[in-house]
């Protein structure tokens, strides 16, 4: 039998007694002059209301019925509006409120390990969430004069991203390529590897099915990722506002720990889903199309989101939020719109290509069109120097690799030029969840350049590559140590091999 019984009146919280004298002696009489609304219509996601001529942009409006609205759009006699929240006893007739609010989500410690909306509502199973704190989910981008040089080190723990395209904290580095190129598993990888490097992570899913979502959250949990990071989740069956507002809201939460002067990671998967969101939503609410029917301003929205991610002078705490936007093309075609416009305001891109990833090249990065502007600014020297030298070398051999479709004869020197280059390419291919330490790039590269793995066969490489980790992790080593150090050390363990081999 259910406990029907009433909280006792001796509490002075839980009684509804207490709660009314207190609600009277803080009225005051006076003149009130509020505006009230009316819904004209209703319908795929959005509202027309009458009425409200005070009605500010981004204002939060409150209906009747229960539901939620977010002011969108403003016209000469009616208001535009993205719901938030609707309830089924939502129809025309309805009244509207003003409430004077900007819409803002709960920041803090207590959001680590938790799956939840863009609106702060906690989806897993875990208790509901309180906050001592609130953000703006839509402020001004720290100004250039709070703002200091990209000048450390992310590591991904992705072998090619980590040597030849490094990020910084702090930077915009825009992943890009055709649907299933495995653009979200590089993202996932540079969470997991951030375990133990004191950097909060945020993944924010847009759009996305409610099996993918459900497969993301588990591989993190999995590895141990979720216990530093927050899981911002709109899904493919939202409404379209929470779609549209998935992004400012992960890029809130991740604000809130920079100006504590931590260090951030925020992944937005994608903003292709988004952007179509935000047309929709335009389109609805009779907003003119422009270039493929997206409204003129949607370069202003991503680059109002983006520009909040940057590293902080010392004088506002140090702190870094480092941006992993991940975009769709359709066919490899980079020059559409969408992709044009986050190419032009990121600091890089990582080109994931279908060809490569077709032939068996994993992570399907295509260093060619693969660019990171500022990243090397925070490479370490020794890391930068080993770097540079192994990037021409596998430049120069996707240019001379294409004379060997031909069926030509190559001088010797020209097929040991090629076979080196085959090695390199071996050497990248990784597999997911898997991320490797700095000092592991840093003991093969050497290895490489000195020309230890020249001698071996292409399926050879893979095993030796585990024989020097496993070297590694019993020697006391780091990126610190000069190139003698590094190139004794992957000398010995040469020798290892050799002696095993006999």
């Amino acid at each position: 039998m259910q406990n029907t019984s009433l909280p006792s009146i001796d509490s002075p919280i839980d009684s509804p007694l207490t709660k009314q004298t207190t609600w009277l002696s803080d009225y005051q009489f006076g003149l009130r002059v509020s505006e009230q609304g009316c819904v004209v219509s209703v319908g795929d996601g959005i509202t027309w209301i009458s009425g409200l001529p005070s009605a500010c942009m981004d204002e939060v409006l409150h209906l009747e019925d229960g539901s939620r609205a977010l002011v969108f759009h403003l016209a000469h006699n009616r208001v535009g509006a993205i719901l938030l929240h609707q309830t089924k006893q939502l129809t025309a007739g309805t009244l509207v409120f003003l409430t004077g609010k900007r819409l803002s989500i709960g920041v803090g410690n207590t959001l680590i390990g938790r799956v939840i909306d863009p609106l702060g509502v906690a989806l897993d199973d875990a208790g509901t969430l309180s906050f001592s704190a609130h953000r703006l989910l839509d402020v001004r981008s720290p100004p250039i004069i709070a703002r200091d040089f990209v000048v450390q080190p992310l590591y991904t723990g992705n072998k090619m991203i980590d040597t030849l395209i490094p990020i910084g904290k702090g930077q915009r580095q825009l992943i890009i390529g055709d649907n299933g190129c495995g653009k979200s598993s590089l993202a996932i990888d540079a969470i997991v590897n951030q375990h133990g490097k004191n950097v909060y992570c945020v993944y924010v899913l847009i759009g996305q099915k409610r099996s993918t979502v459900v497969s993301t959250i588990e591989t993190l949990r999995r590895t141990g990722a979720l216990a530093y990071t927050v899981v911002v989740v709109a899904e493919a069956t939202a409404m379209p506002g929470l779609k549209y507002l998935a992004p400012f809201a992960g890029c809130t939460v991740a604000e809130a720990w920079m100006a504590e002067g931590h260090d951030t990671l925020v992944v937005y998967d994608d903003i292709t889903t988004h952007a179509r969101s935000y047309r929709e939503l335009s389109l609805l609410l009779r907003r003119p199309p422009g270039r493929e029917a997206y409204p003129g301003d949607i370069f202003y929205l991503h680059s109002r989101l983006l520009e909040r991610s940057t590293r902080l002078s010392a004088k506002q705490g140090g702190g870094s939020m480092t941006a992993l936007p991940i975009i769709e093309t359709e066919q490899g075609e980079i020059s559409a719109y969408i992709p044009t416009n986050l190419i032009s305001i990121t600091d890089g891109q990582i080109y994931l290509d279908h060809q490569l990833f077709s032939r068996g090249f994993l992570p399907a990065i295509d260093v060619t069109r693969s660019v990171s502007r500022i990243g090397g600014n925070a490479q370490h020297p020794n890391i930068k120097k080993e770097a540079g030298r192994m990037k021409l070398n596998f430049l120069q051999f996707l240019e001379l690799e294409v004379f060997t479709r031909f069926g030509s004869r190559l001088e010797q020197s020209m097929e040991a030029r090629i076979h080196r280059g085959q090695i390199l390419r071996e050497i990248f291919k990784q597999e997911l969840l898997t991320p490797l330490s700095i000092e592991f790039q840093m003991s093969w590269m050497v290895a490489y350049n000195e020309g230890l793995f020249d001698s071996l066969e292409l399926k050879q490489v893979k095993s030796q590559l585990a024989v020097l980790q496993t070297q590694l992790e019993h020697a006391h080593i780091s990126v610190e140590e000069g190139h003698d150090q590094w190139q004794s050390f992957v000398r010995t363990w040469l020798k290892h091999t050799k002696s095993d081999q006999k």
